[in-house]
């Protein structure tokens, strides 16, 4: 017999890479996957946090209310309700140095306003919690005192477990920078 053919022995398969690398390929991709999710999570993760710690830092700090210095004035038409709000501020723990009807000239609108000088802006911000809806109005005044004034739509004063409401988030977001 002059036949050049091959013959394989019985029982032996001819090896297909093709199946073996399609599997392989397969599983790189699905590990691709795991750790692109895995890197953007983080990346989201980083992300809320910055966003937290820039909000913490912009939001008020708290303060010793016998460290802040007020003037309570009125700009409604309800005779009496600048002493009701210093008397209140007062039991609070604030220092309030006059109680009186704005003489300003300004018309105020709206709950009412805070007028601050450079060296009042943190006592403002602060104090902006304690009168929500109350616009800020800076002038050049050189001290830090603030003064609270109290507009036609005025109806109270946040209580004090909604101002430590609104502090306790920034206390965590500082606890987590």
């Amino acid at each position: 017999m002059s036949e050049t053919t091959e013959r394989r022995p019985a029982g032996a398969r001819r090896r297909r890479p093709l199946p073996a690398l399609i599997f392989l390929l397969v599983l790189a991709l699905a590990a691709l996957t795991v750790w692109w999710n895995v890197l953007s999570d983080e990346t989201a993760r980083d992300e809320a946090k910055a966003a937290a710690c820039s909000s913490a830092s912009a939001a008020p700090s708290a303060l010793d209310p016998a460290t802040v210095t007020l003037r309570v004035l009125n700009a409604s038409d309800v005779a009496g309700r600048a002493g009701e709000v210093a008397t209140t501020l007062q039991s609070r723990g604030f220092v309030v140095e006059e109680i009186a009807n704005d003489g300003s000239g300004i018309e105020v609108t709206g709950v009412g306003e805070l007028r601050f000088g450079p060296r009042g802006a943190s006592t403002a911000d602060f104090m902006a919690l304690y009168l929500p809806g109350s616009t800020d109005r800076p002038d050049t005044r050189a001290t830090a005192v603030v003064d609270v004034v109290l507009g036609p739509d005025f109806a109270g004063l946040a209580t004090q477990e909604q101002v430590q409401a609104a502090l306790a988030p920034i206390v965590d977001a500082e606890g987590a920078c």
